[in-house]
């Protein structure tokens, strides 16, 4: 130890260790705001859906995907031709209340009498994958739609672009989609949320997004 203090002490040494410490922090400091950024602007371009059950039980879980059927059924008549966020998130709102109503419908057909609270706003999201399409943890305007006691596992996926019709077996998200969502990021943020697994750096980058969102130091709540 007194070897190494006293190798502290000398000059040079105090030059790479002084050095060594301000590029880590500014690295840091690049990282966050990267992340932020991109973060920030990869949720300000896609609306989503979010459905919780009313418990965990195999028949309340059950329930919760003949809802959200249902409610995609409706959702593809109306935001199928959507070209902006703001126009998906404009037509949720000014249906709020038919989505509340086939849920409640849904519930009562399937024998259930449960409630439900449907809500548009900014909610947290973890990071999810729908097909060769992943986006990275973080917060989204959501449309959010609570089945009774809403203490059940979620339901995620994104409503503008339309990535919610993809067909779960295949696990493909139809070129159409990719588009769409492409013209809504950045070259390089799309490039960060497409699987590639040859892209290197952007995996990378995505894993940093990641990594800063599970920390907590993105802070992109609205």
């Amino acid at each position: 130890m007194k070897k190494f203090l006293k190798l502290c002490n000398h000059s040079k040494v105090k030059m790479v260790i002084i050095l060594t410490f301000l590029f880590f922090t500014y690295t840091t400091i690049c990282a966050i705001s990267y992340a932020n950024y991109v973060s920030t602007d990869i949720a300000n371009s896609v609306f989503r859906l979010h459905v919780i059950a009313n418990s965990d039980s195999d028949i309340d879980q059950n329930l919760k995907y003949i809802v959200r059927d249902n409610l995609l059924k409706y959702m593809n008549t109306l935001c199928v031709d959507c070209s902006s966020k703001e126009e998906a998130i404009e037509i949720a709102n000014n249906n709020i209340q038919n989505f509340k109503e086939i849920a409640l419908n849904t519930i009562k057909k399937e024998g259930f009498n449960y409630s439900v609270n449907v809500s548009i706003g900014n909610f947290e999201f973890p990071t999810k994958h729908y097909g060769d399409i992943s986006l990275p943890a973080g917060f989204y305007d959501a449309l959010k739609v609570e089945i009774g006691e809403a203490k059940g596992q979620n339901w995620w996926c994104v409503m503008f672009p339309p990535l919610c019709f993809v067909d779960a077996s295949s696990g493909i998200v139809p070129e159409e989609s990719k588009k769409d969502l492409e013209n809504s990021l950045t070259n390089e943020e799309f490039s960060i949320v497409s699987d590639n697994e040859e892209n290197v750096t952007f995996k990378l980058k995505f894993k940093i997004l990641e990594i800063l969102n599970d920390t907590g130091l993105i802070t992109a709540k609205k």
